[in-house]
């Protein structure tokens, strides 16, 4: 999908088009190790959830007016939080569980008031800045990504 920027975000029915390598709904093992080190090689650098957070604001007015009084310095910090603590609630840990209840709440109707349609742009986002820092990125890895986000996107949307 190429927005009205010129920017593009990655074409997808989003996690609807990828399963588990099993063919289950689940992140597998081997998901998880890919998603793991993807992860460590973006998180690495700095720039990198910077230029997501380009990405995502430049993708629609309505996502960069939602970040128009916004720290960040602070949100990077949190968001990288996010990203880690989305793999335990992923494992059913509860700390993990928990972050993403809270998450639900911040950004549902209550609080931010995040539209569904902005779960998927933020993925859509989130993978072509992975693809432009991970060296290692492939297919198998995009899956990975996906299958990380796959629940916790359909819980925030069904929970918010």
């Amino acid at each position: 999908m190429i927005n009205r920027r010129g920017l593009s975000c990655l074409s997808l029915s989003l996690y609807n088009e990828v399963k588990g390598s099993q063919g289950e709904d689940r992140m597998t093992e081997h998901d998880a190790e890919l998603f793991n080190d993807s992860l460590e090689r973006c998180t690495a650098k700095p720039e990198f959830l910077q230029r997501f957070y380009d990405l995502f604001m430049s993708s629609s007015e309505q996502i960069a007016v939602k970040f128009k009084e916004t720290n960040f310095v602070r949100q990077r910090r949190k968001l990288k939080a996010s990203l880690y603590l989305l793999i335990y609630a992923m494992e059913g840990k509860p700390e993990g569980i928990a972050h993403l209840q809270r998450m639900a709440e911040v950004h549902g109707k209550k609080g931010l008031g995040i539209a569904n349609w902005m779960y998927d742009r933020w993925l859509e986002c989130l993978l072509t800045a992975v693809e432009e820092f991970d060296p290692h990125f492939t297919p198998e890895t995009r899956t990975a990504w996906i299958n990380a986000f796959r629940e916790g996107i359909d819980y925030m949307k069904t929970h918010s």
